[in-house]
């Protein structure tokens, strides 16, 4: 049996009071959508072993498939008053983000080994990722990054998107004015708002959301988790401390108790694994 120590629990407590006041969000762009890991104008439509850390919504189609095999931890919604209320906040967002003023025109450069700071990047038509783009927060995790894109959004095979600095995932936003294409292995942060559709082939991952706002949702063998505050990994990492005592259970194994020092993708996706 594990026994903390005074000040292990101490810790503990603190962070407790820390996440028990609500969490404000992220950056006050999609409201209702928030919720939403995926959400579809059309349809949704999945193949293999995706894994969704949020809900699934569709507005004004209602067509859903391929769930399972795909697992969403969250509410599934096949049209309804709640998928039409968080794609209204979306459009909403959608428009506040193409009206925001530019720090810089980065069109016709590729995003792959750019290191950016928080900002309102501008693509006059299209924009892609080959290799690693990074976002530096430079100490600062309230630091905004919105990208505003004229036409598509389409990542090369094993693009990464790389958050150093105190990013957040939940304070990067993708303006896309036609349709978002992620390559294969694709690992991307943010919240993608594309006019038509969006595809992640195979193994793309995002830490972010997935919204269409009029078209499609492809998936297909992907996982797409919503952002969490920070306190969230808070209190992660202090149950890391302490052996994961309250959440493992006594006979876990040694894996568990590691997962909370992985990345937060890493751990988001395995916490989806073990419920």
């Amino acid at each position: 049996m594990l026994n903390p120590t005074p000040a292990a629990i101490s810790l503990l407590v603190s962070v407790l009071a820390l996440v028990s006041f609500p969490a404000k969000s992220h950056a006050g762009v999609l409201f209702s959508a928030e919720s939403f890991a995926v959400l579809a104008g059309s349809t949704v439509t999945n193949i293999g072993s995706t894994i969704l850390n949020g809900d699934l919504g569709v507005y004004p189609g209602s067509a859903i498939t391929g769930f399972g095999p795909g697992v969403v931890n969250g509410s599934t919604y096949a049209g309804g008053a709640v998928p039409q209320q968080a794609q209204s906040d979306a459009l909403a967002g959608y428009l506040v983000l193409i009206n925001e003023v530019p720090t810089g025109n980065l069109s016709g450069q590729d995003l792959g080994g750019l290191t950016l700071t928080g900002g309102i990047w501008k693509f006059s038509s299209s924009a892609g990722l080959t290799g690693t783009l990074i976002l530096d927060a430079q100490g600062d995790s309230n630091a905004r990054f919105d990208f505003q894109i004229g036409s598509t959004l389409t990542t090369a095979s094993g693009a990464e998107v790389l958050l150093v600095n105190g990013a957040q995932a939940g304070n990067v936003f993708w303006q896309v004015g036609t349709s978002a294409t992620l390559g294969t292995n694709t690992s991307f942060a943010g919240s993608i708002l594309a006019d038509q559709s969006i595809t992640l082939t195979t193994g793309a991952n995002i830490t972010g959301r997935a919204i269409a706002l009029n078209g499609a949702v492809t998936l297909d063998n992907n996982f797409v988790a919503i952002p969490e505050p920070v306190s969230f990994w808070l209190l992660a990492d202090c149950l890391a401390l302490l052996g994961a005592w309250f959440l493992v259970p006594w006979g876990g194994s040694p894996d568990h108790r590691i997962l909370w020092t992985a990345s937060p993708e890493s751990r988001l996706k395995g916490v989806s694994q073990l419920t």
